[in-house]
């Protein structure tokens, strides 16, 4: 039985919806953030438990594993640009951070460590739909840091017997995220202020959208299901969608049909075309999404708007 689970940026976008969904489900929860990206008034009014300390400094971490069953680690720097432009920190917290965590949880007995790694950036430029068994060549130090720590996950899990499952997330989109620079978020703060949406490239680029509700379940069956062996699975929709298409559900869900869009150089670093099949987690996990990109981004719409009407 499940009694504790410890989730590592658990202030950040999908960690304060794992959150709610653990406190739902009728676990007692602890979250290890150092709120550097995370932000305290997402867990506002949640009985969780917070420990504030920052996985790249293993002597701090340690006692947060004390009596956890289980841990979900979602601490790290999501950024592809900021990864090209600081790779020595993404190392740092990606990369040692989640050695740390290991390390921490293997010491503690914990049952089993679900790791939140990504599809895209990891693979790097392949021809879609990719699967588990794609051949990774990532082309972002963001991608090479999460190959590097799906290849942790499986040693710490042969070496020393944690159990890891590393989640590999399309792009996460949903509430609790106004804090992102992702290109959701960047369209949104562009129409609320009346200037033109900025799309790198000529808007053929696509990308797997995942509503944060459907990988936040994806977690959970990871996280509680009998699983005998490391295993590395996608949480993705399964559909390509080009930026061009992003843009005009911006544009019905907004109500401007009419919104300019402003065309910019296609950015280092990032895959032209992406999105991944979710054969395994339906046979794995039993999961498929249930939320719709134009559902979800109508949901998400509502949120960042309210959200700027309490601000």
């Amino acid at each position: 039985m499940i009694d504790r689970v410890l989730v590592t940026g658990g202030a950040g976008f999908v960690g304060s919806n794992l959150v709610r969904l653990l406190l739902e489900r009728g676990y007692a929860v602890r979250v290890l953030d150092n709120f550097a990206r995370g932000r305290q008034a997402y867990l506002q009014g949640l009985d969780v438990e917070i420990v504030e300390a920052d996985i790249r400094q293993a002597e701090a971490i340690g006692g947060a594993f004390a009596g956890v069953d289980r841990a979900v680690h979602l601490a790290a720097l999501g950024s592809v640009v900021e990864s090209i432009e600081d790779p020595v920190t993404n190392f740092e917290s990606n990369v040692l951070g989640t050695f740390n965590v290991l390390r921490a949880a293997t010491e503690a007995g914990v049952e089993r460590l679900v790791f939140s790694s990504t599809g895209g950036a990891l693979i790097g430029n392949a021809t879609p739909p990719v699967n588990e068994n794609s051949l990774p060549r990532p082309i972002s130090p963001y991608g090479a840091g999460k190959l590097c720590c799906e290849a942790y996950c499986h040693a710490f899990a042969h070496a020393y017997g944690l159990p890891t499952v590393a989640t590999r997330f399309a792009n996460v989109y949903g509430a609790y995220s106004d804090h992102k620079q992702g290109v959701i978020n960047q369209f949104f703060r562009r129409i609320q202020a009346e200037q033109p949406m900025v799309i790198y490239g000529d808007g053929s680029a696509t990308r797997d959208y995942i509503h944060v509700d459907d990988i936040c379940r994806g977690l959970l069956s990871a996280l509680t299901l009998d699983l005998s062996t490391p295993e590395v699975i996608h949480l993705a929709s399964g559909e390509e969608t080009s930026l061009a298409t992003l843009a005009g559900y911006f544009k019905e869900i907004s109500g401007q049909p009419d919104h300019p869009i402003e065309f910019a150089d296609r950015r280092p670093g990032e895959v032209e075309r992406n999105f991944a099949t979710y054969d395994r987690a339906r046979e794995v996990l039993g999961f498929h999404p249930e939320i719709s990109l134009r559902e979800g981004l109508a949901m998400t719409w509502d949120w960042l708007c309210q959200r700027n009407l309490d601000e």
